[in-house]
Order: structure tokens, then C-alpha cells, then sequence
């Protein structure tokens, strides 16, 4: 007798093997048979023409903070996530000092860099733990949906170690590294995967500083690294600027052979002029993991962007003195106002203002990379589309139809701006560096950029873009599309448990009605601790997801079902 049994689906098993048509039966938690699946179970589902797939494994979260206080893990599990990675980019909330003042620093981190309401994770965080295996042992007891794994922070146990020094990005001495260290393999034996760090200056904080570990030297990276392989286990990843990326890749080489572990990198570009380092660091990666090295670049399926509405972080207008009293005003009082002619006039009649900061000055002038998303998100826009090319041919200005643009849907428009490697107008570049045989799709920043991003899509868009819709040059296989964001992406954190339809997996699972799959347009809401606001897309067509052989979402609700679980380390296969 089997708990569950799903009959006659389409099963995208995420090996990469041509789909087929069977059932898949579940026991315990796991899956216990494939294909023509006889005997009876206590409950069975009909997958008639639908995808029967593996759950998504989303290697690239920010939900350190929302992870202590909501069960369902939202937008995560609204795409058929049902693993995620947090602890990325050197970010999170332990170890932390048991004090207010270390507290909101943390906080205060978290808010500047990944644009997280302050005022909700003061309010949601309750901060039960001050070292690293206390904070998992938090995590653990807190019932969820989906399962959930943690990297030690870089930027926590820095300013842990190294209080004022550390956060001023001052050079570890040996002792403070042989503490972080200390910290680091504490964590890692406690349950964590790995570890992280930010090299960045992209994470900056109010005070305009660099995080903490920015510009740690190679004995502090390579030191803490050690660790890694003196007890055999834990990735390494990073993000970083790549301004010097052949010394760069070459310690990320040296700590991944001397160590025997593995690091995962975040590979971006800015503009086109960038794209010959890119493709110097994807040969760079094949020759170095010859050698022995194990370096996995993370992509993105989409590129470095920002989503822009009245109601957001950012627009281009929000560097306005004319908009800036309407910054406080409510939803509503603001869409009000911003509709009198008055206040529209005076608003286009400002000359732009700049901050002197490039990414903020384009966000506020380069209508050229400006589209208006529409209520059918369209995330590969050709170059006449953009707000410039528009307005020109409307004979006004691109201030003028982007301020209206933004108006629409009672305010609820949206501007996409692809403020990083979108150049040549369209994703091919994208698409190059997902199909490269070492890189692995990742950079959902779920749970992050609460003003500007919803990323969380990045799955349904994999499958309802990629797969299905694109026109504008290559498509994936359906299968290749799978087991890009389940194997792959399962194998790339150590966890070879789940990620294919196999006997003996966990029964993470996504039922997908492949026609109807799609993202909606994504909208500002407000339901973060303290009424804290984010960025929030949905999706259509996932009819059912399964976590640990449960249905924790059918058809776009909640079940109520929370068999989601904390992954202390790797997962080993199961046995044959």
C-alpha cells in the first residue's frame, strides 16, 4: 500500500531522459515506484496532461529573516520551489551578539544591501540565537512548507569577531581569522552547507561603506577556506565586481584544488564591453576544473534588473524634490496625488537630479532601457519598445510617457529596466552562458530587493519562456529546462537526495498544466511584518506541489500542509 500515487502524467524525470508518459507512486516521504505503477494507495491524483516534474531547487535566496517567521516561504513555493538556499552573498543574521546595537546592524545590513524592510525584520526576527547552531536550531523547530538550507555569513561572523574593525573593512589579523574559522567550521559541522562572502561594491550600506569582507585578503579567504577541507565538507560562494578577475579566479582555483571543495560564483556582466571577461572566465572555469578544481558559475535567466512602480524603491522619479513629500503618503493618497495635472507638471518640469551614483543616475535617466512590463510580463523587449523610442515617436518626452505609463492599472504599471547586460536589446547572452556545461541556473535573490525585484519567477519563466514561447531566438528542451533547475541546481548545494523521479528520492514534486503555465504581472503588497511592503508575482498552472510527498500548494492555495524541513549538510543519494 503507497501513500499516494500520481496516474498517468507526463514525467519530466530531471535527468535530462526524454519525457514518458506513467505514474509515479510515493511512501513515506519518498519515491518508492515509476512507470506503470500497480497496487493501491491511500490517496491518488490524476496528472492527465499535465508535467509531472521535480521541484524546483532555488540555490539563490535571501529568506534568512522571513524563513524564522513564514511557514509558507512565499513567492517561493506560489513557483514550485520547494527547496531554497539563504545565506548567499555574505549576508545574514548569525552569529550575532545578544544586544539591540548588534541586532540592528545586522538589520541595518540587510536592509541597505538586499533592500529588505527594516521595519519587518525588526518586527518578524525574534532572534532566539547568537551563534550560528543556535539560529539553525531555530530554523529547525519552525514548521514550513518547503526545506530550507543556510551558508555562513561572511559579513555576520566578520563583525562578530571583529566589531568596529571588521564592519570598517579593516585586514583581519591571524588571530581573527583563525576565530572566523573557528566560527565557520562550528557552523558547518552544526548543519550549514557552506559559506559565503560578498566582493562586491555593489553592497553598500547607508553610511555608503562597503559590507564587511569586501576587501578581505587572500589570508583571510584562503584561512577560512582551510576549513572547508579540513573536515571534508561545505561550498564556498561568492559574489564579486571582477575588476581584477584573472587574480580573482586564480585564489578561487587555489582554495578549490588545495581544499577539494567546490565554489559557487555569481557571473554577471554590466555591459557589452564586459562580455570578453565573461567568456574569459567560462574558459578559465573549463581549464581550472581540468585541473582538478571544482568552479561553478550561477547564472541568472534573466539579466541584473530592476522592476520600477510609484509604490516602489526606485522610478525615475524618486530622486525628485516634487515627488519627495509624496514619498510618505499612503498608496492611495500617493496615486492621487501624483493624478493631479498640478502635481504632474511640476514633477516633469524638475531637471533630472543625479546622486552621483551610476546606477541610481541611470535609473532616474536611461529611458533607452526602460519598457513598460504590461499585465503579460514581457521580460525580452525589443529596443522600439523601450520608453525613448516610444516617446519619440509620439513626439513627447520619454519623462512624460513613462510618468503616465506608470500611472496605469491604478498605478499598479510597472517599467522594467535591465540595467545590467541587456546591450545588444535581446537574452542571447543569457542563454550562452546557461547553456556553458559548467554553469547553473541561480540569482532568484528570493525573498530580497523587496522594492525593485521578484526573481522568485525565474522557474515558471525557465519553462513558460524559455520552453514554450520564446521567438526571438533559442529555445531549451523541455527536459534540458528541467533538470537545469532541479538536478543541477540539487547537485550544485550537495544535495543529492531530490532533484530527479527516481525511486528512492524525495518526493519534491510540481504537477505543471504546461499550456496554461505562466507568471502574472507582478504588484506591490504590503503583508511583510510592521505591514511591510515587496514586491510579490504569482503564477498560473502549477496545479499541485509536493513536498516530502505532501500537497503543500494546489492550484495557487495553500493546503496547509507544512512537511517542509531545515537540511542540516549534504544529502548523500539514497541507496540503490
Amino acid at each position: 500500500m503507497f501513500d499516494l500515487i500520481i496516474r498517468n502524467g507526463t514525467l519530466v524525470d530531471g535527468t535530462g531522459r526524454k519525457a514518458f508518459e506513467g505514474d509515479l507512486a510515493i511512501k513515506d516521504g519518498r519515491i518508492a515506484a515509476v512507470g506503470d505503477v500497480n497496487g493501491s494507495a491511500t490517496e491518488e491524483l490524476d496528472a492527465s496532461h499535465l508535467l509531472v516534474t521535480p521541484g524546483w531547487v532555488d540555490t539563490h535566496s535571501h529568506m534568512d529573516g522571513q524563513a524564522t517567521w513564514d511557514p509558507l516561504l512565499s513567492p517561493a513555493v506560489n513557483h514550485g520551489i520547494t527547496t531554497l538556499i539563504m545565506g548567499n552573498c555574505g549576508v545574514g543574521f548569525a552569529p550575532c551578539e545578544p544586544n539591540s546595537a548588534a541586532r540592528d546592524r545586522m538589520i541595518a545590513v540587510m536592509e541597505d544591501v538586499e533592500d529588505i524592510p527594516g521595519a519587518a525584520l525588526h518586527e518578524g526576527i525574534t532572534w532566539e540565537w547568537e551563534s550560528f547552531p543556535e539560529y539553525l536550531d531555530t530554523l529547525d523547530k519552525f514548521p514550513r512548507a518547503i526545506d530550507v538550507a543556510a551558508q555562513v555569513p561572511h559579513c555576520a561572523v566578520r563583525t562578530y569577531v571583529m566589531g568596529d574593525r571588521g564592519v570598517q573593512n579593516e585586514q583581519a589579523t591571524p588571530a581573527d581569522v583563525e576565530q572566523m574559522s573557528a566560527i565557520v567550521r562550528e557552523g558547518i559541522e552544526a548543519g550549514a552547507i557552506g559559506f559565503s562572502t560578498s566582493r562586491t561594491e555593489l553592497h553598500r550600506t547607508r553610511e555608503g561603506l562597503a559590507m564587511p569582507g569586501t576587501y578581505s585578503d587572500e589570508s583571510e579567504l584562503l584561512g577560512i577556506g582551510k576549513v572547508l577541507g579540513e573536515i571534508g565538507k561545505g561550498i564556498y560562494q561568492l559574489v564579486s565586481d571582477w575588476d581584477d578577475w584573472e587574480v580573482e579566479m586564480d585564489w578561487m582555483k587555489r582554495l578549490s584544488i588545495a581544499n577539494k571543495c567546490q565554489i559557487n560564483f555569481v557571473l554577471f556582466y554590466q555591459d557589452e564591453s564586459q562580455w570578453p571577461r565573461v567568456e574569459a572566465q567560462l574558459d578559465y572555469v573549463r581549464q581550472a576544473n581540468a585541473e582538478g578544481a571544482r568552479l561553478v558559475p550561477h547564472v541568472g535567466a534573466r539579466p541584473v534588473n530592476v522592476l520600477m512602480n510609484f509604490n516602489g524603491t526606485v522610478h525615475p522619479f524618486f530622486m525628485h524634490q516634487n515627488f519627495a513629500p509624496l514619498a510618505a503618503l499612503s498608496p492611495e493618497e500617493r496615486l492621487e496625488r501624483l493624478c493631479d495635472p498640478a502635481v504632474r507638471a511640476a514633477i516633469l518640469a524638475e531637471p533630472t537630479p543625479t546622486m552621483g551614483i551610476e546606477a541610481a543616475d541611470r535609473m532616474a535617466a536611461d529611458f533607452d532601457l526602460m519598457y513598460e512590463l504590461g499585465e503579460e510580463p514581457d521580460y525580452e523587449p525589443t529596443p522600439d519598445q523601450s520608453m525613448a523610442a516610444r516617446a519619440a515617436a509620439m513626439g513627447i518626452t520619454p519623462q512624460e510617457l513613462a510618468y503616465d505609463t506608470l500611472l496605469k492599472r491604478d498605478g499598479k504599471s510597472m517599467l522594467y529596466f535591465p540595467l545590467m547586460g541587456y546591450d545588444k536589446g535581446d537574452l542571447r547572452r543569457q542563454v550562452t552562458m546557461l547553456e556553458d556545461e559548467n554553469s547553473v541556473i541561480s540569482l532568484a535573490d528570493t525573498g530580497a530587493h523587496c522594492g525593485v525585484l521578484s526573481d522568485a519567477s525565474m522557474p515558471t519563466y525557465l519553462l513558460a519562456y524559455f520552453v514554450r514561447d520564446r521567438t526571438r531566438g533559442k529555445r531549451f528542451e523541455l527536459e534540458q529546462a528541467v533538470k537545469m533547475h532541479t538536478r543541477d541546481t540539487a547537485r550544485c548545494v550537495g544535495l543529492e537526495d531530490r532533484g530527479t523521479l527516481e525511486v528512492g528520492m524525495k518526493a519534491d514534486i510540481n504537477l505543471i498544466d504546461f499550456g496554461a503555465l505562466k507568471m502574472d504581472a507582478p504588484e506591490i503588497i504590503y503583508d511583510l511584518p510592521a505591514g511591510g511592503r515587496r514586491m510579490f508575482q504569482s503564477a498560473q498552472g502549477y496545479r499541485a506541489t509536493l513536498v516530502n510527498g505532501e500537497v503543500v500548494m494546489a492550484d495557487g492555495a495553500a493546503t496547509g500542509a507544512l512537511p517542509g524541513k531545515l537540511i542540516r549538510g549534504a544529502q548523500a543519494a539514497p541507496a540503490a
